[in-house]
């Protein structure tokens, strides 16, 4: 048989496609992720396991999971003027953006814990949060910013009285029209100004008292994310001081404030979601807070969304674990699963380790959000600023291994580890980047010494499990002590130190107090022991590795 015969017979099939993996859809991403359901259950959230179970149906389905890429491959549209030449500026997303949104709207991912204030109420509503930003993280921004404006908002009593159902709703409309006529309101924020980024008080925009009880506001915000939100949080330089205003975007009898949309952002990832520079000029603004107190009015919206950072690269970890295991679990090379192979073992393991430890922190400073006594309040005062440093610092290069471990496919467009690749670094960047909130630890420690001895508190209820973690807590304080007597300098210059410190004894405590002894024992030796690794997979010695793998491969 000639070379052309035995191609026609079939004898060399070049299109059958073998030794790839199934596609991982119709999964339950909450039955599937057992550390997450026992954080929730661990931390008071048990009673929302129904919602948590359906919601992780939901996001693991086909349907929703496709939605997720549309809404990253069409991106939103900047439309100042229709075609009539009449000034606009709304921002055009495709249909599955809306679809994502309202989806995660409808389940409460926004304000939930809000709505329905009881014990576990945080933690059910950031694990719901982190279902939806696992599989697509651009809507997450508006979600979390819509969860984060209510303590603010109740800063002013009447518009909180007016405001506040409309974002505690479950309904969606993603156009523009008067916020009392839709069946929900998103909020959104606006603070830096492109002279002064992170340093608010160098902002610039204008507010003067319009004679009605409203301020006009004069200026432009450099970052506006999500600007087709029903209203916003603007800092803005009243006559008694820089001040908090709600901004709406179209006003109560319909009306459209102005609001122009300058540009969007072309950003690195969070594609789906806009982000742009806005003008006002002669806005109406309602004052929130006290005037002259724009900073304090607006700093618990910071730390809630600082704490959604935390939960944002959490899910994106498992997002890049899930994937990584799929992935090693259905191919082989040189004669075995991927899975099996101790090098890959190693590093599936190791990420593995640092998604668990990741959820772990998110719902524990969830949790810390339901309670309402001093102990708690200091925790998560210096705790969320701590756990975003550190969670969201590791997102980056915790996406790149896992991406690494699918290979050509992970580099790829088609699979969702490159788009996630590129989102894990905004959470490190937004509500302060590395230098901005390792300075507001020290600040925290400093000013507010009850957060200091809380989070020292939590870390001390693992002693005694792990000689390790022990000796990283000796000298954590040993550091503590030694930074109390420096120099402001000095102490700038080791601020990053002490809050990895902080952060990775946090962890390590949280695991070996919640997670089963094999991945507590495997996280201090990883972490702190003697000989631990700089990368993901240098595992020490002794490792149970797939004992790990088993609790995050789902069935």
């Amino acid at each position: 048989m000639t070379v052309d015969e035995d191609v026609r017979a079939g004898g060399h099939r070049t299109h059958e496609v073998t030794n790839q993996p199934p596609e991982r859809v119709d999964v339950n991403e909450y039955l599937d992720f057992p550390v997450l359901r026992d954080a929730a259950h661990a931390f008071g959230g048990g009673w929302g396991e129904e919602r948590l179970v359906e919601a992780g149906a939901h996001v693991g389905s086909a349907a929703f999971q496709r939605a997720a890429e549309l809404a990253n491959t069409h991106e939103p549209v900047l439309r100042t003027h229709d075609r009539r030449g009449r000034r606009i500026d709304e921002v055009e997303y495709h249909p599955a953006y809306h679809e994502v949104i309202s989806a995660a709207v409808a389940r409460g991912a926004h304000t939930s814990a809000w709505a329905d204030p009881r014990p576990g109420a945080n933690v059910v509503r950031g694990a719901l949060f982190s279902l939806f930003g696992q599989v697509e993280a651009g809507h997450a921004c508006p979600v979390s910013m819509t969860h984060a404006a209510v303590p603010s908002l109740r800063h002013a009593p009447d518009l909180a009285a007016l405001w506040e159902p409309r974002l505690l709703a479950t309904g969606y409309d993603g156009a523009l029209a008067a916020p009392g006529a839709k069946p929900g309101a998103l909020v959104g924020m606006a603070m830096t100004e492109k002279q002064g980024g992170s340093d608010v008080r160098a902002n610039t925009t204008r507010a003067v008292p319009a004679g009605d009880g409203t301020h006009v506001l004069t200026g432009h915000k450099w970052f506006c994310s999500a600007p087709m939100s029903d209203a916003f949080l603007v800092l803005a330089q009243a006559p008694d001081g820089q001040s908090c205003f709600l901004v709406p975007r179209v006003l109560e009898d319909g009306t459209r404030n102005v609001f122009r949309l300058q540009r969007l952002k072309d950003k690195l990832g969070n594609r789906s979601n806009a982000s742009a520079e806005v003008e006002l000029d002669g806005t109406v603004g309602h004052l929130v807070g006290e005037p002259g107190r724009g900073v304090r009015t607006i700093i618990e919206m910071v730390q809630r969304t600082r704490l959604d950072c935390v939960h944002g690269s959490a899910a994106g970890m498992r997002q890049g674990v899930a994937e990584a295991l799929w992935h090693a679990r259905h191919r082989t090379a040189f004669g075995a699963a991927l899975v099996d192979q101790p090098a890959m073992t190693a590093v599936l393991a190791d990420l593995a380790l640092e998604s668990e430890a990741a959820t772990l922190t998110s719902m524990r400073l969830a949790a810390a959000h339901d309670a309402d006594d001093e102990g708690e309040r200091a925790f998560r005062r210096l705790a969320t600023a701590v756990a975003k440093y550190w969670v969201c610092k590791r997102g980056p290069h915790h996406a790149y291994e896992a991406m690494e471990c699918l290979g050509g496919n992970g580099y790829t467009e088609a699979f969702p580890l490159a788009r996630r690749y590129r989102e894990q670094p905004v959470m490190a960047i937004w509500e302060g980047s590395g230098n901005v909130v390792a300075l507001d630890v020290l600040r925290a420690m400093t000013r507010e010494p009850a957060s200091l001895a809380a989070v020292d508190a939590e870390l001390a209820l693992g002693a005694g499990a792990h000689r390790d973690l022990d000796a990283h807590l000796a000298a954590t304080r040993a550091v503590l002590t030694g930074l109390a007597g420096a120099d402001p300098a000095e102490q700038q210059a080791s601020a990053r130190r002490v809050v990895e410190a902080l952060a990775v004894g946090l962890q390590a405590s949280l695991m070996v107090r919640y997670a089963p002894a094999a991945s507590a024992d495997a996280f201090v030796a990883a972490r702190l022991g003697a000989d631990r690794g700089h990368g993901y997979g240098v595992l020490p010695r002794g490792i149970d590795a797939a004992a790990i793998l088993r609790r995050h491969a789902g069935p």
